[in-house]
């Protein structure tokens, strides 16, 4: 299966977000791409962490084509209907009952537009170097339950899918959760990690999330730097079961990249290595 993670320097104008957006998958479902992935907070980097609240829709209870009561996620329904694709919309702010606060959301739609799982970021991310701060629970309330989806590509494949956010890639007991049922053959993860902490450990960390489950990690971010002084490291990648990078972009700005997953290649090293099976604990 072809998959794409799409990367962006995402701005504080919501439209002109959307419109890159529609544009990289455009190109990423020309290239024959099945799934394509955009990261975090693609629709909004704004000027304050609080301006995300007054662009938070609640959940859509249907998408019914001409209705627009919430439109960042009837664009992605009709995108992902447009080009036939399995779509998952890196994250928008979802509003929940009785709180000023918001989800930070992802959003999966199928080939036909129809929306079949939703994730709210568990982990908020808080950082502080003296020089650079960061704390998401002031505006975000955390998700509770890992989730994971099933697809079925165009070959007749069927794919386990499980999501995930930026920070979550530091935990990985979710992950562990997220295969407890069923093992995982594709891990996405949408990021907006920092420039600081990627050039520490963002493909570290994914390499090492795709070695453990053995299973192939596609993970789509914000790269560049953004108008409100923010610099994000980008780095948009795919990793195999082995812990090979696949494919990534090293430079900043947008763009897509792509990979083509195998599953037989998946079989092949957990029959080597057996570590899913021998799990304990």
């Amino acid at each position: 299966m072809k998959v794409a993670a799409v990367q962006m320097v995402s701005t504080p104008r919501v439209d002109e977000n959307f419109e890159v957006a529609r544009g990289l998958i455009a190109e990423a479902a020309a290239a024959g791409a099945e799934l394509v992935a955009l990261p975090e907070y693609f629709c909004l980097m704004g000027q304050h962490d609080s301006d995300k609240l007054a662009i938070a829709e609640p959940l859509a209870d249907a998408l019914i084509p001409g209705t627009h009561s919430t439109p960042m996620q009837h664009v992605l329904s009709e995108t992902a209907r447009e080009h036939g694709i399995w779509l998952i919309g890196g994250t928008l702010p979802i509003r929940g009952p009785g709180s000023d606060k918001v989800f930070n959301t992802t959003l999966v739609y199928g080939p036909d537009g129809a929306r079949v799982a939703r994730y709210d970021k568990v982990h908020l991310f808080c950082f502080d170097d003296g020089q650079r701060r960061y704390d998401e629970a002031a505006t975000l309330r955390p998700g509770s339950a890992p989730v994971a989806f099933d697809l079925t590509d165009r070959s007749g494949q069927a794919w386990r899918v499980g999501l995930s956010v930026c920070y979550d890639l530091r935990f990985p007991e979710l992950f562990r959760q997220l295969g407890a049922q069923q093992p995982l053959d594709l891990i996405v993860l949408p990021a907006a990690f920092t420039d600081t902490t990627g050039r520490a450990h963002w493909e570290l960390l994914l390499r090492a999330r795709a070695v453990e489950n053995l299973c192939h990690v596609l993970a789509p971010a914000q790269g560049g730097l953004h108008e409100n002084g923010r610099r994000t490291f980008g780095h948009s990648l795919a990793v195999g079961p082995w812990g090979e990078v696949m494919a990534c972009r090293r430079e900043d700005g947008s763009g897509v990249v792509l990979a083509e997953l195998g599953k037989a290649r998946q079989t092949q090293v957990r029959t080597q290595l057996p570590a899913l099976a021998h799990r304990v604990f």
